[in-house]
This record gives C-alpha cells, structure tokens and sequence, in this order.
C-alpha cells in the first residue's frame, strides 16, 4: 500500500523524563529524532538513553547535536575548523556505534533566526515564531564581514571532503536541512540552501553520494515560495531520487518578507495535498511536526504539550485519510 511505510516520529531531547516518553508512547507514535545535549554525547549516555526509548518502545531513526551540527568555524572557515570537523566525525561514529543512521546538518553559523515570539493574527492568542525579513535585512554584521555564497560553498565542499568518506565508512547518512528563512543572505552571512536548486547543486557536490541527503522542511519551501520552488513537484522528484530522508511538516501563514507559523490548518497551504503527494511518492522516512504555536503553559516537543500533541494526532489524520483515497 502507498504511503504505509512513512513513519510518524517525535522529537525528544536527550534529558526527558519518563513521563515525556510514555506520553510519545501512549499516542501511538514509535519512532523519535533525539537532540542530545553536550554532556549526553559520549556513547554511554547516548547507548543509555536508547536503552531508556526500547522500554518504552520507542525506535530512534535519526539524532544530532545542535552545537556539533551548527557550527560556524566549519561552516565559515573560520580557525578551528578542523577540529570541529573531527568533532563532528566523532560524534556521527558514536551515532552509528549506537545503532543511529541518520545525523543532520545546517548550514547556519547565526542559528534559526526569529523576529519575535508573539500572539499571530492567525493563532487565536497562540504564541508563535513571527519572521519579518526586511528587518532582520537591518541587523549588523554577525561575524566582522560580508560571507559570499561562493565562499559557502567552498567551506561546505571542504566540509563534505572530509565527513563523507566517514559516514560511508560507518553508513550514516546525512540530512541537509534549509536555511530558515530562505533569503539570499542575513548578518553578513550567505545562506547555502534557500531553493530547491540548491539542493541539487549540494547533491552535484557530494557527487550525488547516497550519504547525502535532505530534511525537507516544508515550512521553509512555503517561507520561500516560488523562489525555493513547487512544494508539490519538488517532494515527487526528491523522493524518487531517494534524497529525502527526513520530513518537517509545518505551515505557514505568507511567503517572505512576513510570515508567523500556524497550526498545520491554519497557514496558506493546503496541508493534505502535501501528506497525498509524499504518499503517491511512496515515501519510506520519517515525518514530523516542526514547530507548533504556544498554547499556554507546559513542557513539549517543539512548543507547549498540548499544542504538539494536537498537530501529532493531525498529522496521523492527514496520513491515514491519504492513503485511503490514493490507494482506492
């Protein structure tokens, strides 16, 4: 059957409760993505903690560490690199050693940036992420000068140079995820993936290696719009060509320069075409909720419990009602 072999996950970080767990357990959903903190990236904390997601059932498809993944001396060439790239290798071969195929990467030395966190027009009094790019297109330089496109590129040439003969060595993949948001250049700094074309000449690069993959954020081809491409066409030809290894399912309200995130009904997206494509696509990774607005207070996986568990239990809907209607 199309579509059955997508596998709905959760985000977890490395120090969740048992109570956390269960939760992510009792709503059905058997497979996770770990953030693991600093002082949890050594084997026996990450074997520990896979350890802790088995009694609950729970399988753990991919992982990373924001601060190893994220790092501005590889990705700016900046002194130190190779060492951070060591680093980076180091941690992808504990993954692998724990059973962890998937790691991922983003080619952004400023981190995810957000005008603010505020109560959207389209939230019904939610907090959510609000980007306006005109104004972060006013912030000063970040790191002393302009960074080229041309020159990220080079640094993630280097990057991959060095990391993709390790991770076909100890078979783990890749997942490149977009620069968030899509435009040409913020602080300074040239955003790598900001199209879908980028993603093809990252994948030229790699020279086209298995190794290298995507997260297809499905919020950032909506921030983008035409400029980073047809959502709908794009997921067909990217599955097919086995380069999706990991799904962020999130809408948006508008294309840049301003937009809030929405509840997956609420953006400017039809959510259900996107879930019927990766279905007719029969597309075999992972899918999860990206970030979800605040809904009042608690701790949760990508916003407030409640909010993710509502936007859990859509997806599920969006999946199961998918695959009834394409596999008629």
């Amino acid at each position: 059957m199309l579509g059955e072999k997508i596998k709905i996950q959760s985000r977890v970080n490395s120090d969740y409760t048992d109570e956390q767990l269960l939760l992510i357990k009792q709503m059905g959903i058997k497979y996770v993505y770990v953030i693991f903190s600093d002082e949890d990236s050594n084997y026996d904390s990450v074997m520990r903690f896979m350890n802790r997601l088995d009694k609950f059932g729970l399988t753990c498809t991919d992982a990373g560490n924001v601060g190893i993944y994220k790092n501005a001396k590889i990705h700016l060439g900046l002194p130190g690199r190779d060492e951070a790239i060591e680093k980076f290798n180091q941690f992808n071969i504990i993954l692998a050693k724990a059973g962890i195929h998937i790691g991922y990467m983003t080619w952004e030395p400023n981190k995810v940036l957000t005008s603010k966190w505020a109560v959207g027009e389209q939230t019904r009094g939610a907090v959510a992420r609000i980007v306006d790019t005109d104004q972060l297109a006013q912030l000063p330089y970040t790191h002393g000068r302009l960074y080229t496109k041309e020159e990220m590129w080079d640094n993630f040439k280097y990057f991959l140079d060095r990391v993709l003969p390790v991770c076909e060595d100890i078979d783990l993949k890749l997942a490149l995820h977009p620069n968030d948001p899509p435009v040409d250049c913020l602080c300074g700094i040239s955003n790598l993936i900001t199209s879908a074309e980028d993603y093809k000449h990252a994948f030229e690069l790699a020279g086209n290696s298995p190794y290298l993959g995507m997260k297809m954020c499905i919020g950032c081809w909506l921030e983008g719009g035409e400029h980073f491409g047809n959502v709908l066409e794009d997921i067909k030809y990217f599955v097919e060509n086995k380069k999706v290894l990991c799904v962020h399912f999130r809408n948006v309200s508008n294309t840049i320069p301003r937009f809030e995130e929405t509840l997956l009904e609420d953006g400017y997206m039809d959510m259900y075409k996107v879930m019927k494509e990766f279905v007719k696509a029969d597309y075999d990774g992972v899918l999860h909720a990206d970030h979800v607005p605040l809904w009042g207070e608690g701790v949760g996986t990508g916003g407030s419990t409640t909010a993710w568990t509502y936007s859990m239990g859509y997806i599920k809907a969006l999946w199961k009602c998918a695959m009834a209607e394409v596999n008629k």
